[in-house]
């Protein structure tokens, strides 16, 4: 490392993993570290905030992203992925089509939310789709003997919802927005309520009962607090 996760603002999770909450919607990134490689998942909302990182993921590590995974197709997650030329970039099996279909609606979207119109429409036409789908489960070697399981969970916050697992002390789960903390659970037109407490349980039966769960919003939590966030999903959508 060559300079410390706390000097840019991130919060250091083990060995060579950190996240950073985004000013703005509070939206997670999370970087691993490998000998060869880093795995950045997600990207942030426009191709500023994704330099800044870019920027901040080579002064901390000394090298750049090579690898990006996407949680979902929502715009305070993906209209970074431009700002890391040459990353190979994975989603969840459907994504791909769905952003190089949607990227009118993804800028419109991220305009509502307060984007200014100039950075959505920049990031939107030079949208990057993932190069590489996961149907079920994908591992990426980063170098060093370190690995990184990416895990197709969904539908359920959205139609296309991707975790990564980094085994390690402790072994770190990263969410997306299929766990929030800074806020209630978000169910928008894509998601898929009746899902979502069975993508729960595949993600702690994952991490299992000692890992750390990052959400995509808000502070780190445990096993606990995915699971009582499981019940009241279970029993707000009627389902078991």
């Amino acid at each position: 490392m060559n300079a410390s996760w706390e000097e840019f603002g991130w919060e250091r999770l083990g060995h060579g993993v950190g996240r950073r909450r985004l000013p703005g919607w509070d939206a997670t990134v999370a970087l691993v570290a490998g000998t060869d490689g880093a795995l950045l998942y997600d990207t942030g909302s426009t191709l500023r905030e994704g330099a800044r990182v870019r920027a901040q993921a080579q002064a901390l590590l000394g090298r750049r992203v090579t690898h990006i995974a996407l949680s979902h197709p929502h715009f305070d997650h993906v209209l970074g992925a431009a700002a890391f030329s040459g990353a190979q970039v994975y989603g969840a099996v459907g994504m791909a089509g769905l952003l190089k279909r949607g990227a009118d609606e993804l800028c419109a979207d991220a305009v509502r939310h307060g984007v200014p119109e100039h950075d959505a429409v920049e990031a939107a036409g030079v949208l990057v789709s993932p190069h590489h789908e996961v149907c079920g489960e994908w591992t990426l070697d980063v170098g060093g003997g370190r690995q990184v399981l990416l895990a197709n969970v969904g539908p359920a916050h959205s139609g296309h919802d991707l975790v990564a697992l980094v085994p390690g002390s402790p072994t770190v789960v990263l969410c997306g927005d299929l766990v929030e903390e800074s806020g209630e659970p978000q169910a928008g037109p894509d998601a898929v309520p009746s899902r979502w407490p069975a993508a729960l349980d595949r993600l702690l039966a994952l991490g299992g009962e000692d890992a750390v769960y990052v959400p995509g919003h808000g502070a780190v939590v445990d096993a606990a607090f995915v699971r009582a966030q499981r019940d009241r999903l279970a029993a707000l959508f009627g389902v078991s």
